[in-house]
């Protein structure tokens, strides 16, 4: 990049002045041309005497060095995604420039931050004595807690003395690592096996395919991990709680403050906590045998109807895998499936609904998608007034499940309780209330089962963020401007 060649205005005027009253004419001229000279030097080594904030809003970009991974940052149909992208990209939304996306090996992200390559880093980081050495952390975003993980089938630890003796796979240069270290030293005699750039992710996958047997993982990153590896299991606590923070460099104490600042203002706007509902809203939810029963379907029973799937969510722009993941909640890739009720097949489309969108056969894999899809869509439409197309989903789904006029029902009383009745975060509030008499006497539809649609949504959302995953492949690692 060409800089300019402009002196700074306060050299031009204490050349003005000091020339005009001929002080120390010699001196003045050799400290002039040296200071000129070294300026020039400095400028063409692309060195610029601007704070670091001037800078960033001067480049119009904000360089984030991240990590890639289910928690920072991945790509899924072309698109950003990862709970540290969406909320480095909602503060360089704040600051009014672009979010700059680097992704350099995890033992080089500090090394990025001091050479000034990146503005601040964004992967998870563990706020820790060692670090706060070389860098600067803004304040705490999440709090977390390292936990030993282990397959099920592996006995775990009951108290920390029972790490001695156990070979503990870790990234290097992780927090994890300086735990273990901690504890060796203390006189737990363990063997710590470092593994280079490998993340935490692919070694609990390790885990669950029985290549290693024991690691550490944060919380966050063991309970989203656990939905797409069920075979693990999350132990014992090591540590403390500790909390998150993203990290500038030493000297950049002013785009900490201006971090610290939207941190806080996310927080009161409701940013933040959208964000992680996003993410990790339902990760406590977990059914061993209902997961594990999910990835061995998506192998046997979802290939016989993919194409279907995938034709019919095609015709109204939807993924395919929500509407899989949909399918997969209604009757487990089983076309032939009845529930109590009487509905029937691969969507349990009931005869009301079956003849609404023009189907014969509900028992015909094909009409019984088509005729899903197409009733989907129809609530999907009746959101139109739910500008947040994530938030849009969670109301059709629910809508889908329990009927349309009870999710209004759920709506009219978030709204007499001061809720935002756009907010799916509102209606699992209100939606089962419409089970007690109460609240459904008032209502224009009234009694429903209204915890089943809430439930319903939310197991959903966890085997469509599986089905994503599966097929999510992260970029190289360098830099892409997003």
């Amino acid at each position: 990049m060409q800089w300019g060649r402009r002196y700074p205005q306060h050299q031009q005027e204490a050349i003005i002045f000091n020339y005009k009253n001929k002080l120390y004419p010699a001196i003045f001229v050799v400290l002039v041309a040296a200071g000129i000279g070294t300026y020039l030097l400095l400028d063409q080594m692309g060195i610029r005497f601007k704070a670091p904030m001037k800078q960033i809003q001067k480049r119009g970009t904000i360089r984030m060095i991240t990590a890639n991974n289910a928690t920072s940052y991945y790509t899924y149909r072309d698109s950003p995604m990862g709970f540290e992208y969406e909320l480095a990209k909602a503060f360089a939304d704040h600051l009014g420039v672009v979010l700059e996306v680097i992704v350099p090996e995890w033992d080089t992200m500090f090394e990025l931050l001091d050479s000034g390559q990146g503005d601040f880093i964004a992967a998870g980081i563990t706020r820790t004595e060692p670090r706060e050495i070389n860098a600067l952390f803004s304040d705490p975003y999440m709090s977390v807690q390292q936990k030993f993980i282990h397959h099920k089938l592996k006995f775990g630890i009951k108290d920390i003395e029972q790490l001695a003796g156990r070979t503990i796979h870790v990234r290097r240069g992780t927090s994890y690592q300086e735990r273990l270290e901690e504890l060796k030293s203390s006189g737990i005699d363990l063997n710590i096996q470092l593994l280079d750039d490998v993340a935490t992710g692919e070694i609990i996958r390790m885990i669950s395919e029985k290549e290693i047997k024991f690691t550490i993982a944060d919380s966050n990153i063991a309970l989203l991990n656990r939905r797409y590896y069920p075979d693990i299991k999350i132990g014992l606590p090591i540590q403390e709680e500790e909390y998150l923070g993203w990290a500038v460099k030493k000297t950049n104490k002013v785009l900490r403050s201006r971090i610290n600042a939207f941190l806080e203002m996310a927080e009161e706007t409701g940013i933040l906590g959208k964000i992680y509902e996003k993410y990790y809203g339902n990760v406590e939810i977990f059914d061993y045998f209902d997961l594990k029963k999910f990835h061995e379907r998506i192998k046997t029973r979802l290939p016989k109807y993919k194409k279907i799937i995938k034709t019919e969510s095609e015709k109204y722009g939807f993924d395919w895998r929500l509407i899989a993941a949909m399918t997969y909640q209604e009757s487990h890739f089983d076309a032939r499936a009845k529930s109590q009720t009487g509905v029937r097949g691969l969507m349990q489309v009931t005869r009301a609904t079956a003849k609404q969108m023009g189907i014969e056969n509900r028992l015909d894999p094909k009409q019984s998608v088509k005729a899903g899809v197409k009733f989907f869509n129809l609530m999907h439409k009746r959101f139109d007034d739910i500008p947040d197309p994530q938030q849009k989903n969670r109301f059709a789904l629910a809508a889908y499940n329990v009927g349309y006029g009870h999710v209004k029902d759920a709506q009219a009383i978030a709204r007499q309780q001061g809720l935002d009745a756009n907010k799916w975060a509102s209606l699992k509030k209100t939606l089962p209330l419409l089970s007690q008499r109460k609240y459904y006497k008032e209502t224009r539809h009234g009694y429903a089962r209204g915890q089943e649609p809430v439930h319903y949504v939310e197991r959903i959302l966890t085997y469509y963020d599986i089905l994503r995953q599966k097929k999510n492949k992260p970029p190289a690692g360098v830099t892409s401007a997003l």
